[in-house]
C-alpha cells in the first residue's frame, strides 16, 4: 500500500474517511481547523465525552447535517481522534509516539468501519517539525492497517474482507516540501516492518533458509545492492562449524545471506555491520523443546527477518557517506538421527572450539560464525546484532522493552536514542569477566550455555568472544518480537520490531574509532 500527499480543498474529499488529529483542549472548547467538525464536535465537548485526550474518538456522518449549512465536507465520515497533550514542553520521543498511536487508532477505525479511502489532516504545533508529524503520522496509518490473511481460504458464505486500498495525507497547514519529505520516510519504514511482519507470520514449511536467500537476491536486482550467499559447501570450505552445526538435523540446507550497500567510498566512509538470526524454525534440536506454544517458534527468525528489511528501506534511501554490509545466518533446529548432540565440540570459523551443553542455545551458534566472519571479511567500524536469543530476556524485561548489551558505551547510547525514537525501547544489561567466566568449558574453549542464571548476558557472552575489538551491540528481541506492548499499530503476533530502530540509527550515525 502507498500512502500519498493530497494538495486538493479537505472539504472536497469524497472518499471514505476524513481523520483529524486533537490535542488536548484541557478546560477551555476543543479547537479544530475544520469549521464544521468544531460545530459537530462541541456537543460531545460540553457532554465530557471527547476533549482532545489520548485514545479519545468522535466519529460522524456529514451526510446527516443539514444541506442548508454552507462548507459541509463530501467525505462519507469524519473521525476525530485525541493526541493529549503536545507542545515543546513535551518529549519529541513522546510526542512522535503519540502521532503514531493515533494513526494507529484511525487506520484501525478504518478497517472497523470498512472505509477503503483514508485522508488524514496533519495537526499544526505539536512541538514536532512538520517533517516529524509527516513522518510519525505515516508510520502509524500504515504500520496500524497491516493485515496477513494470505493462507486464509474465502468462504462463500462469509462476508469478504475490506481493506484500506488508499491513504493520503493533507498537509494542512504544515510546509509541504517538509511534510512530503517526512511522509516518505514514515512509508520506507513502515513498509519494511511490515515485510518483516510478513515473514515472520509465514509458516515454517513457507519461510526456510532458501527464502531468505531468495529475498536478498531480489533486493539487490531491484535496488542495485550486492548479494552473496553462502551454502553448505562454503561453509566447510571455511570452517563454520556453528552454522552447519545447528543445521545437521534439517533437510533444509543453512544459508548464509550477505547484503552490501555502498554509499561511499570503501576506504574513506564508515562500514556498519548488521547480523540477524534467520532460525527460520527451531524445534530445540535434540534438546527438544515443550510442545505447548512450539509452533511459535517459526517467529525465531525475527532478527534476520528486522536485519534483511532494513537493508530494504536502506538500499530504498539510499544515505550518502556510509556503507552497510548485513548477514543473515539461516539455519533451521530440528531432531533427528543426524542432529547435533549435547556434549558434541564443534568449531567455529576463526578455530574457538565451543562445547554443545544444549542444543536449543543455537541461536548463538549461527550468530557467532557470521559475527568473526563478517568483522574478518568487512573489517567493519561498528557492529549491531539482532536475536531472539533468550527466554531469560521476558523473564526479566517481559514484552515491553529489548535486552542491549554492548562493548561501546557510545554505540550503545546511540542505540538507544534510535530505538526511542522509533518507539521499540531498550533497556542495557552489563557484561563483564565474570559473567563470561560462566561460559568457560572443561573440554573446549567455551561452551554454549552459563546456565539459568543470568541467561541473557551470557548468551551475549559467548557472542563476545567472536566480536574482539570492533565496538559490538546486541540486541535481544525474545520478549519484543512478538507479544509486544499492545499498541494501535502493532498487531498481535510479529511486531516488525528492530527494523526502524536500525533505519533510525543509520539516518543518525555518528561512527567513533574503531
Amino acid at each position: 500500500m502507498r500512502i500519498q500527499l493530497e494538495k486538493g480543498d479537505v472539504e472536497q474529499f469524497d472518499g471514505d474517511m476524513l481523520v483529524y488529529f486533537i490535542r488536548e483542549s484541557g478546560g477551555s472548547a476543543v479547537m479544530c481547523p475544520c469549521k464544521v467538525l468544531r460545530r459537530n464536535i462541541k456537543y460531545a465537548w460540553k457532554n465530557g465525552d471527547f476533549s482532545g485526550k489520548k485514545g479519545e474518538t468522535f466519529l460522524f456522518y456529514p451526510a446527516a447535517a443539514s444541506k442548508d449549512i454552507k462548507h459541509n465536507l463530501a467525505a462519507g465520515r469524519v473521525l476525530a481522534i485525541g493526541l493529549g497533550k503536545t507542545g515543546e514542553d513535551i518529549n519529541a520521543d513522546a510526542l512522535r509516539e503519540q502521532l503514531r498511536l493515533a494513526a494507529g487508532t484511525a487506520a484501525q477505525q478504518a478497517v472497523k468501519l470498512k472505509a477503503k479511502s483514508l485522508l488524514a489532516v496533519l495537526p499544526e504545533n505539536t512541538g514536532l517539525s512538520d517533517g516529524e508529524v509527516a513522518e510519525a503520522v505515516s508510520e502509524g496509518l500504515l504500520l496500524g492497517s497491516y493485515r496477513f490473511d494470505r493462507h486464509k481460504s474465502k468462504k462463500k458464505d462469509e462476508e469478504p474482507p475490506v481493506n484500506i486500498e488508499s491513504i493520503m495525507l493533507h498537509a494542512g497547514g504544515l510546509a509541504q516540501d517538509a511534510v512530503k519529505q517526512g511522509l516518505h520516510q514514515g512509508e520506507r519504514a513502515a513498509k519494511a516492518a511490515c515485510s518483516a511482519r510478513d515473514m515472520a507470520n509465514e509458516p515454517g514449511n513457507a519461510w526456510t533458509p532458501k527464502h531468505f536467500a531468495e529475498f536478498g537476491e531480489k533486493l539487490a536486482k531491484e535496488h542495485g545492492l550486492e548479494c552473496t550467499v553462502l551454502g553448505k559447501p562454503e561453509m566447510k570450505k571455511l570452517g563454520m562449524g556453528g552454522l552447519l552445526g545447528v543445521s545437521q538435523g534439517s533437510v533444509q540446507p543453512p544459508k548464509l545471506v550477505i547484503l552490501r550497500y555502498q554509499g561511499g567510498d570503501e576506504k574513506k566512509n564508515p562500514t556498519l555491520m548488521l547480523v540477524g538470526k534467520g532460525l527460520t524454525f527451531d524445534a530445540g534440536g535434540i534438546s527438544l523443546k515443550s510442545p505447548q506454544g512450539m509452533e511459535e517458534m517459526k517467529y525465531d527468525m525475527c532478527g534476520g527477518a528486522a536485519v534483511i528489511c532494513a537493508m530494504q528501506a536502506i538500499a530504498e534511501e539510499k544515505p550518502k557517506g556510509i556503507n552497510v554490509v548485513a548477514l543473515i545466518p539461516a539455519s533451521e533446529n530440528l531432531p533427528s538421527g543426524t542432529a547435533l548432540k549435547p556434549g558434541d565440540i564443534i568449531t567455529h570459523f576463526g578455530g574457538i572450539t565451543s562445547e554443545i551443553v544444549n542444543t536449543d542455545a543455537e541461536g548463538r551458534l549461527i550468530l557467532a560464525d557470521a559475527l568473526a566472519y563478517g568483522i574478518d571479511t568487512y573489517k567493519p567500524n561498528a557492529v549491531i546484532d539482532l536475536a531472539t536469543l533468550t527466554g531469560a530476556v521476558i523473564i526479566g524485561l517481559g514484552h515491553h522493552r529489548s535486552g542491549l548489551l554492548a562493548t561501546n558505551d557510545e554505540l550503545a547510547a546511540q542505540i538507544s536514542a534510535a530505538a526511542e525514537r522509533a518507539g521499540e525501547p531498550v533497556w542495557r544489561l552489563p557484561l563483564g569477566p565474570e559473567y563470561s567466566k560462566q561460559i568457560k568449558s572443561n573440554v573446549a574453549d567455551i561452551k554454549n550455555s552459563g546456565g539459568k542464571e543470568a541467561g541473557t548476558i551470557t548468551a551475549a557472552a559467548y557472542l563476545q568472544e567472536f566480536v574482539g575489538d570492533t565496538p559490538w551491540a546486541h540486541l535481544d528481541i525474545a520478549g519484543t518480537a512478538w507479544s509486544f506492548t499492545e499498541k494501535s499499530y502493532v498487531p498481535k503476533g510479529p511486531s516488525g520490531i528492530g527494523v526502524r530502530t536500525l533505519l533510525n540509527f543509520v539516518r543518525s550515525w555518528q561512527p567513533g574509532k574503531k
